[in-house]
């Protein structure tokens, strides 16, 4: 999934998922997908087979540590499963719609495997959205060679 699109929740809290990323949610023929809250202030749409991938490296973090505790509960606690209907939309939980400041107009923007969903506001006034200048990047090609 990539790309960048704007839309809104409808008045039954329900999302529409841009057609260009239906296709890759919905993987193996089911309509099921989980809805986490991100480490950033936005949501995120996994495919369920992804989801699981990423569970099982927070479920290979030592036990012992709280630190590790701590992220493996805050994954656990926040994610939701959902269904995409024929439509191409999904409800989100109100408590997602509470911790991502969602009330409106989104953001949603393709992120390879899975989807973010922001709330247009949040978005742009955060570091990821509005105004970015791609030579802020330049430093962390020393930090994450790709």
């Amino acid at each position: 999934m990539r790309g960048k699109y704007y839309n809104s929740i409808d008045a039954k809290n329900r999302l529409i998922i841009p057609a260009k990323f239906r296709g890759e949610l919905k993987a193996e023929e089911e309509d099921k997908c989980v809805m986490a809250m991100g480490l950033d202030e936005c949501l995120v749409l996994y495919p369920e087979k992804v989801w699981e991938q990423e569970l099982a490296k927070y479920d290979s973090l030592p036990s012992l540590s709280p630190e590790a505790r701590r992220l493996r509960r805050f994954f656990y606690e926040n994610a939701y499963d959902c269904e995409i209907d024929k439509q191409g939309r999904t409800v989100i939980p109100p408590q997602l719609r509470e911790m991502a400041k969602i009330s409106g107009e989104l953001v949603t923007i393709g992120m390879g495997d899975r989807m973010e969903i922001w709330a247009k506001e949040v978005y742009e006034s955060s570091e990821s959205g509005g105004g970015i200048d791609p030579g802020s990047f330049s430093s962390l090609g020393d930090k994450f060679p790709v």
